[in-house]
């Protein structure tokens, strides 16, 4: 089998929070392309043509908006899409939703992405469990597939995880973001930074909820990620509301005339 299977976070998709749903509507404009099928209009900063925005973010495109949790993985022998497709959605189903805190704009290395703003502990726990929970059904990486991650421009403890785990960002390596554009020329990334400052201000600083994981698929190589299945986390329940306390007792002792 050719195809690719990967397991995304994709805020927005099919969430009932408004802030969730703005932040995708934004970043489809972006990018030109929604994943779930939908047409999408694209839209692009003040100043800015179609053309440029999408010499970019050609690669950002193809993928979609989404965040990386298990990263692109043929399946292993004796395992069927549907099998991937039950075990995702029952590992969901006992998982919370997490929150992605104070949403930023970033460059990581020469590339623009949302990250979070402050710490995401239970996020990252989230997405080590998916890296380390599904890898039963990633066959194993071939010589070629690993010679494409250009091992030598890796850390050593990158290309221990590449070899253990098929993606050398995982695990103490792994940074959640939400991919925005190609490669930029550094001349160029004031200005991008700039239009990518505006073109999300409305949601740059906010938490957004991650509350489902999503199954993607590539049918070909080089074909555009698609949303394969969405699979719902567990809502996040609110604290009980604390009880309130009790009357003060009023005193009916006097102390007199002073």
């Amino acid at each position: 089998m050719t195809a690719r299977f990967a397991i995304y976070a994709a805020p927005g998709t099919g969430s009932m929070d408004a802030v969730a749903g703005e932040l995708r509507e934004k970043a489809e404009q972006w990018l030109g392309r929604g994943v779930s099928g939908e047409p999408v209009t694209p839209g692009v900063p003040a100043g800015w043509t179609r053309e440029t925005v999408d010499a970019m973010t050609v690669d950002a495109r193809r993928y979609g908006f989404h965040a990386t949790l298990k990263a692109p993985f043929r399946l292993a022998e004796g395992r069927t899409p549907e099998d991937l497709d039950d075990a995702l959605a029952r590992f969901a189903a006992g998982r919370a939703a997490v929150m992605i805190p104070r949403l930023s704009l970033t460059r990581l290395g020469d590339f623009f992405a949302l990250v979070p703003g402050a710490e995401a502990a239970e996020l990252y726990a989230l997405a080590e469990a998916v890296v380390t929970g599904f890898d039963g059904f990633r066959a194993p990486a071939t010589e070629a597939e690993l010679a494409r991650r250009r091992p030598a421009s890796l850390t050593p403890r990158q290309r221990e995880l590449l070899r253990a785990w098929g993606y050398p960002y995982v695990l103490d390596e792994f940074r959640f973001h939400l991919t925005l554009t190609d490669r930029i020329a550094p001349g160029r990334q004031p200005a991008v930074e700039r239009a990518l400052s505006g073109w999300f201000a409305a949601s740059l600083g906010a938490t957004v909820p991650v509350d489902a994981l999503a199954l993607f698929t590539e049918a070909e190589p080089g074909a555009p990620f698609a949303l394969r299945a969405l699979h719902p986390l567990r809502p996040v329940r609110a604290p009980a509301p604390k009880p309130a306390p009790a009357p003060a007792e009023v005193s009916t002792v006097s102390e007199g005339t002073r």
